[in-house]
């Protein structure tokens, strides 16, 4: 007789909405799958979630969307995967379905399948304390767990009744073992020496559509001052490499010494002894590599209004937000000019003292947010996985 077939793992729902959120659930997954081998994982996902065995219905892309008028462009686009995802997972009924950040994607399909008897767990806590903390009582309403990454965030959850688990920051445990700067450098080929500063505009086409020509212009000022300064700018697909290479040809840049890279952004950051950086998750990342920085961002005039006027804190980049301070400088919409941008990254190519101090500040930081976070993330949702919780 052939061998009895074993019976399938629990379908686990799973959705990342950008490459940060991809790079959380990739490793999400591997923990998961040492407790559990046969669980299978179906949702929307991208090349590091694919890698883990994750089957993806959409493009990751589709959802890789930020700021309200570039919302409203795929809005219709967005709303038809969201209904199409419910009404898959309501047909078959996933053991837990994991919502990884994108609250504006997540929680209306979490609140949706949660009604429907399925717990729902949402992994990164949306940025209640920073922006609409009114959104508390739609989250009560969609999640069964709050996994939340940074320690100041449970006790905003415990007061509203919401289960939730303090899992530290993933991004902490991976880039605990990432190269020193002088490993780096060899690795790219740079002199131990050089001055160098890495240049990050974003992952995202609307974020490059709006910063690459600021970029390319504070790079020729930044190259005009310092001698023998190297230039990394790390892109993170052809999309954006494009936009980039067109914003140099557009200002007759082909002179410039700019060294362009299909992904390998930890390693530029490495690198640099200086960080221009975009608004968002590369900013945690520079900051755990312990770098110096200058955040900058633009978006949209309406998007940008609707975002300022809302928000609780001084503070924008996550550094500052974690320190409570302005540890390193912002230079956001209007104020993100070549001009300010290039001063405020010599100031820090000249000043070795901020630097080691600013370096100094995030190192803590890093110990702070380091406690396995994949592990402890997994051992949260395993409970809802074997029929446990309560």
């Amino acid at each position: 007789m052939p061998p009895e077939k074993k019976p399938a793992g629990p379908l686990v729902g799973i959705v990342a909405g950008e490459p940060s959120g991809d790079l959380l659930g990739g490793a999400l997954v591997q923990a998961l799958r040492k407790h559990m081998p046969g669980a299978r994982f179906v949702g929307i996902c991208g090349p590091q979630m694919m890698a883990a065995g994750v089957k993806s219905l959409f493009p990751l892309e589709k959802l890789s969307v930020r700021g309200y008028v570039e919302v409203l462009r795929h809005y219709r686009e967005i709303i038809g995967i969201r209904r199409e995802l419910k009404k898959y997972f309501l047909s078959e009924r996933p053991a837990v379905f994991i919502g990884i950040d994108a609250p504006d994607f997540n929680l209306d399909l979490e609140a949706d399948l949660k009604a429907a008897g399925i717990p729902a767990i949402h992994y990164v806590s949306p940025s209640i304390w920073a922006w609409r903390g009114g959104r508390i009582r739609k989250i009560r309403k969609a999640v069964s767990r709050m996994l939340t990454v940074f320690p100041f965030e449970p006790e905003i959850y415990e007061k509203a009744g919401i289960p939730v688990s303090y899992v530290g920051h993933p991004l902490a445990d991976m880039l605990a073992g990432a190269p020193s700067r002088t490993e780096a450098r060899a690795g790219l080929r740079i002199p131990v020496s050089a001055p160098v500063v890495a240049l990050l505009p974003g992952s995202r086409v609307s974020e490059l559509e709006n910063l690459a020509d600021v970029y390319v212009a504070a790079a020729e000022k930044i190259a005009a001052e310092i001698d023998g300064v190297r230039l990394l700018v790390p892109l993170v697909n052809r999309e954006t490499r494009e936009l980039f290479e067109a914003a140099l040809y557009r200002r007759q840049s082909g002179e410039l010494e700019i060294k362009l890279l299909f992904g390998h952004a930890h390693e530029a950051m490495a690198a640099a002894d200086v960080v221009l950086v975009a608004s968002g998750t590369a900013t945690l990342e520079a900051a755990l590599l312990q770098r110096a920085m200058v955040i900058t961002y633009r978006m949209p005039r309406l998007s940008w209004w609707i975002m300022n006027s809302r928000r609780y804190q001084p503070w924008v980049g996550l550094p500052n937000i974690l320190a409570g301070e302005f540890v390193v400088p912002e230079l956001l919409q209007d104020a993100a000019t070549a001009e300010a941008l290039s001063a405020a990254v010599i100031d820090l190519l000249r000043d070795k003292d901020k630097r080691k101090a600013i370096e100094a500040r995030f190192a803590q930081m890093a110990v702070e947010l380091r406690h396995d976070a994949a592990e402890r993330a997994a051992e949260a949702i395993l409970p809802y996985l074997n029929g446990s919780a309560t």
